[in-house]
């Protein structure tokens, strides 16, 4: 296996111009063979030394509008000072039809995320990558007062910056108390301003007292964010929008990238 991508950023020759976070996110877009589909967010997951890409689950799937891609490709920065140069790089979604993606459930319903795992020896060599680990999960619940100040950071409606293909980044307030499942759902709420194609955002809030684990991308990692939240029974001419959207838990990535056993892998269920 490959050594991790991830390295502290500690020399001059490999810094980036830009904060770490903006190279944890990359953007993904979905396709039926050649046809493009639809974009969307994601981020970078690490796992003794396994790479993970996570989205929302109805990035990759999703019955009931019939958004049924077949394989997803993310963008690459080569260059880790000269962030203008990068490249796409591929992922099948299926195989021996098969779905390839993990995906979960809790006693609430099923969860809207979704982890791939890339191949490390397929990335370009000089794939420049950042991505958060375990130790960026905020555990402690008391940690993240109500109006804490989050960031998005996504590709709300595919807008970013074409030239450095680097993401964009939305303000976010939590807006219910972080660590009580809302309405007995896995996620809680954020008040922010979103858009189609953000899906699959990492929920972050800045990490004031990284330790040495995390010190080369210093973020608490939250959530990701899932879709709008809205009421069935507005009255969609008199009433706005709540502008309020569903983040889920992020310690759902450690049952996702857990190493699966032969026999687990066979009994997985997979999506239809």
């Amino acid at each position: 296996m490959n050594a991790p991508i991830q390295t502290p950023l500690t020399t001059s020759e490999d810094t980036a111009p830009v904060d770490p976070l903006f190279l944890a996110a990359p953007r993904v877009s979905t396709f039926h063979g050649t046809q493009p589909l639809t974009n969307a967010s994601g981020f970078f997951f690490e796992r003794d030394e396994r790479l993970f890409l996570v989205t929302s689950r109805h990035v990759v799937i999703d019955e009931d509008t019939q958004h049924l891609p077949d394989r997803l490709e993310i963008e690459l920065h080569i260059d880790a000072t000269n962030l203008t140069l990068s490249t796409g790089f591929s992922m099948l979604l299926y195989a021996d039809g098969a779905a390839v993606w993990r995906q979960g459930r809790d006693s609430g319903s099923e969860i809207d995320v979704a982890v791939l795992e890339l191949d490390r020896s397929a990335l370009p060599e000089n794939a420049v990558i950042r991505a958060f680990t375990p130790d960026h999960l905020q555990t402690a619940f008391n940690e993240v007062h109500p109006g804490a100040s989050l960031l998005v950071v996504g590709f709300p409606l595919g807008f970013h910056d074409a030239l450095h293909h680097l993401p964009v980044l939305r303000h976010a307030v939590i807006a219910s108390p972080f660590g009580i499942r809302f309405q007995g759902q896995g996620f809680f709420l954020t008040d922010a301003r979103t858009h189609r194609g953000t899906s699959g955002a990492a929920v972050v809030m800045r990490d004031v007292d990284p330790s040495q684990a995390t010190a080369a991308l210093p973020w608490k990692l939250l959530g990701v964010h899932s879709s709008r939240m809205d009421m069935g029974d507005r009255d969609v001419v008199l009433d706005e929008s709540l502008g309020l959207n569903c983040a889920w838990y992020a310690d759902i990535l450690l049952t996702l990238t857990e190493p699966r056993t032969e026999e687990a892998a066979q009994e997985a269920e997979a999506p239809e």
